[in-house]
């Protein structure tokens, strides 16, 4: 591995202006081309092999129009008014969505008889000749320009129901340009120069552009969920500053020590090349392994945001020894930065705090070892009630439409509104036949769950009907989930429960069933790749543990916060919330590829220290003297751009933001610098233990890379390199 990076990385940097024009002539084909050809993000909620999905399956086979998706023109007046009085408006509102495309019928709601019994809410039921998955977003925006003018007339007009919410595009805050800025700060003040510190940035943002264009051709040859753009722009901000912060450190390390350019380079792309390939490598893998859980959308979040991490690392490779060759010395004196108050530095380990913590630790090892573990557990401790669901639109903003018509018909017409179910009867198969269907009907309306039960509808064949039924509790209620199952208890074997409710609740029961096998897939895959790396069986038993630990306090915290409410204020949250069914799959697949970066860029360089000395307290010293300051800073940098997306008005984007933040911040400072360290002098050579067969069957890929000797006459660094 590590001669493979060095020859990546000294061909680009033997033809850097190649390099760049590559680069440059992918970008200007990625781009356009994902414009041109790209699909609309979609959702996929179906949960294979549940009964949601074959009652969707036969409805779209048998009765179509029953299977089309549909969405709720919502419209209220004013305290103490009826809307009667402004049906010339809303009836032309009608009128104008009756002529957008894929809308097959809209029905009035002075005739229908959807109007709350007050009198003051009302809603048309919208109806496309499409499926919800197909309605794209232009045509949800062609629905609110129809019922703009109503507004004008002292009406509230919002627009809802299922096509509506999962359809929605999840707006930005415009913090993330704000984290952005930040982690250059922080660049700047690690590096001490303006260019060095531009230098991560830029990468991390051509990663971020080409991702995001592979992102968008990806949804044209599948269903690519409206999430992932999002994830896969955080996940790539953070690790694609990351990957490249740590190669030029260690290449200015090996300036430092009286390298030259080209040499301090080479040997920087043959070890930290290394365990940056390695380290993306993992994420990779973790994300990738979302597609075990079966789940559509699940999946292509993880191949999305595994494309962003692939250009990461390519930049990181190929891109940034190209630039850094051509930038020279500049990279240390242009833009450079004084910080006031800084002692110079010998440049030796010994003289860091870090190496002082080191041996702090390492005196005091069982301390320090269940005093962390300790805090780890009582974060933790919140996970244990955790409580998932999956969202609705009563859990978006206030600022989206559909969570305003959600709020306006649970007024109008009660919370179970929002929460319809669609039971199907098979009529061709043994159980209900049409003669039973209105017993049928009355069964479902004795259940105490349901509210009411609509008439039924007859395909075409008359081999299918649908009985439309409103629950008396809302979608995310755990009362809901109750009746459903009740539901699907007591109906014959050819009626089965759909809707995007009942859809959801099997996504949520999938989920729970896959999760146990999903993080026994990535713990054993991880386990693997470390072992091969490290020629070590327990360094990757620890690195499995204390990711577990880290992931767990993040998970802990995320309830406390969402579910408990704790600091609400401090999110800008109104209420509190379940945490999202896909949400806990999600944090430990990319939380457990992210750990594993500093995992592997703090061993790979105390592996280098215990081979050269044989001593593991002072090779561990060393290697968190050399890498603390660095992981520090590069999770500092990770946890502003997360933290970032916490401003975004989306609760679940809030709820990723702070989850990934206080992981990243747990994993690098709890984890990496305190358990990992008392846990390794505890050890002592058994880090390094592998039974003698594997030693001779494994490969060696290990990414503690020799280094080049340095030339005759090398060139000093520059005086801001050995203050660093």
């Amino acid at each position: 591995m590590n001669r493979l990076t060095r020859r990546i990385g000294d061909a680009s940097a033997g033809r850097p202006w190649v390099t760049i024009a590559v680069w440059l002539a992918a970008l200007a084909l990625v781009l356009p081309l994902a414009a041109v050809a790209g699909a609309s993000f979609v959702d996929d909620l179906v949960a294979p092999g549940s009964q949601s999905e074959r009652a969707m399956e036969l409805l779209e086979g048998r009765f179509p129009e029953a299977s089309g998706g549909s969405a709720k023109a919502v419209f209220a007046a004013p305290e103490g008014e009826r809307i009667e009085r402004h049906r010339p408006a809303i009836e032309a509102a009608l009128d104008r969505i009756a002529e957008v495309e894929h809308v097959a019928a809209v029905t009035d709601p002075f005739t229908a008889g959807t109007v709350s019994p007050d009198g003051r809410i009302g809603f048309a039921q919208v109806t496309f000749d499409i499926p919800t998955m197909d309605v794209d977003p232009e045509e949800i925006e062609a629905l609110g320009a129809a019922v703009e003018p109503v507004r004008g007339d002292g009406l509230t007009a919002e627009l809802g129901g299922d096509t509506v919410f999962i359809n929605a595009e999840t707006p930005a805050s415009g913090a993330e340009a704000a984290g952005l800025l930040t982690a250059l700060v922080i660049l700047v003040v690690v590096f001490g120069t303006v260019v060095a510190a531009l230098v991560p940035v830029a990468l991390a943002l051509v990663a971020v552009a080409a991702g995001l264009g592979g992102i968008a051709l990806l949804s044209h040859t599948m269903d690519v969920s409206s999430a992932a753009p999002t994830i896969g722009a955080m996940i790539g901000l953070g690790v694609g500053i990351d990957y490249a912060l740590f190669i030029v450190a260690r290449c200015r390390e090996n300036r430092a020590g009286g390298q030259d350019n080209r040499t301090a380079l080479s040997n920087a792309m043959s070890s930290s090349g290394a365990a940056v390939l390695f380290a993306g490598g993992t994420v990779v893998v973790a994300m990738s392994a979302l597609a075990l859980t079966g789940l559509g959308f699940l999946t292509s979040i993880g191949l999305s945001t595994s494309l962003v991490v692939l250009f990461a690392v390519a930049t990181a490779l190929t891109l940034l020894p190209a630039l850094l060759t051509l930038l020279g010395d500049r990279i240390h004196k242009e833009g450079r930065i004084r910080r006031f108050g800084r002692r110079r530095s010998s440049g030796r380990p010994e003289d860091t705090a870090w190496w002082r913590f080191a041996h702090h630790i390492s005196h005091r090892p069982w301390r320090y070892l269940l005093a962390a573990s300790a805090v780890l557990l009582a974060l933790a401790a919140p996970a244990l009630r955790m409580e998932t669901g999956f969202p609705d639109a009563g859990d978006d903003a206030t600022t989206t439409t559909h969570r305003r018509a959600y709020d306006l018909l649970a007024e109008g017409f009660g919370p179970g509104f929002n929460a319809p179910l669609l039971i199907v009867a098979d009529l061709r198969g043994p159980g209900v036949d049409a003669e039973g269907i209105p017993e049928l009907s009355r069964h479902l309306a004795a259940d105490p769950g349901i509210a009411s039960v609509g008439e039924p509808q007859i395909s075409a064949a008359a081999d299918t009907v649908v009985l439309p039924a409103l629950p008396t509790t809302a979608p995310a209620d755990a009362a809901t989930s109750d009746t459903l199952e009740r539901i699907r208890d007591t109906v014959p074997d050819n009626v089965a429960v759909s809707g995007l409710t009942a859809m959801t609740d099997d996504l949520t029961r999938q989920l729970a069933y896959a999760l146990p096998l999903f993080v026994g897939a990535i713990i054993l895959v991880s386990f693997l790749l470390l072992m091969l790396v490290f020629r070590s069986v327990v360094v990757p038993l620890k690195a499995a543990l204390m990711n577990m630990l880290s992931i767990a306090g993040a998970y802990g915290v995320v309830v406390a916060v969402f579910q408990w409410g704790w600091l609400g204020g401090l999110f800008n949250l109104d209420e509190t919330l379940p945490i999202a069914s896909p949400m806990p799959t999600i944090f430990f697949a990319v939380l457990f590829g992210l750990s594993m970066d500093y995992e592997v860029f703090l061993l790979s360089r105390v592996r280098e220290e215990y081979d050269a000395t044989g001593d593991t307290k002072e090779s561990v010293a060393r290697g968190m003297a050399v890498t603390g300051r660095v992981i520090t800073s590069a999770a500092l940098i990770m946890t502003v751009v997360f933290l970032s997306f916490v401003a975004n008005p989306s609760p679940l984007v809030k709820m990723m933001g702070l989850g990934l933040a206080t992981a990243i911040v747990l994993d690098a400072t709890i984890v990496r610098m305190v358990l990992v360290p008392a846990a390794m002098v505890l050890l002592g050579h058994a880090n390094w233990w592998l039974p003698q067969p594997f030693d001779r069957w494994l490969p060696r890929i290990g990414t503690e890379g020799a280094a080049v000797p340095p030339q005759p006459e090398p060139m000093l660094a520059p005086t801001a390199s050995r203050r660093d």
